[in-house]
């Protein structure tokens, strides 16, 4: 008889993303995303970083001062990594994320063909970047639900 205790595809795939964003030099938020086709296969993992080539200890990674010696203008978000990342088309994918997408992220997720967002942190909620994300995953009939916590202890 076969064990009943197995996780859901769900758990399955946010342990993936939430994997990923262990791999993140960022000091405050690390994100990570795991994208799957309609069969269950993962085709895409990205987390959020520099991009290909730039070394990090040689770029901020603060979250104030001026624009230059912040973060924002450096690090790809973890979507953006698993879209380019991608081996296969990503048409009517879902994406597992550690955080909700912000507004850009949101725009690529529809553009790739995306069709669903399963995430487990939405603290930006109520935000302008949020609002408008919603907005237009909401135009594009891109669904998105959350999912309970988890935790991942890896040794």
């Amino acid at each position: 008889m076969k064990r009943n205790d197995y996780i859901s595809w769900d758990k399955y795939f946010m342990g993936v993303a939430a994997l990923s964003a262990m791999r993140s030099k960022d000091p405050n938020t690390q994100v990570g995303a795991c994208i799957v086709n309609q069969q269950k296969r993962i085709v895409g993992i990205g987390y959020n970083g520099l991009p290909y080539g730039c070394e990090d200890d040689k770029f901020s990674w603060e979250r104030e001062g001026s624009f230059l010696n912040t973060k924002y203008p450096y690090v790809v978000h973890a979507e953006p990594n698993a879209i380019l990342n991608a081996i296969s088309s990503l048409e009517n994918c879902v994406i597992y994320v550690t955080l909700f997408p912000c507004n850009e992220c949101s725009k690529l997720i529809i553009q790739s063909g995306i069709k669903e967002i399963v995430y487990m942190d939405d603290k930006y909620n109520g935000t302008d970047s949020d609002k408008a994300a919603k907005l237009m995953l909401d135009a594009a009939g891109v669904k998105y639900r959350k999912v309970s916590k988890i935790s991942l202890n890896i040794e």
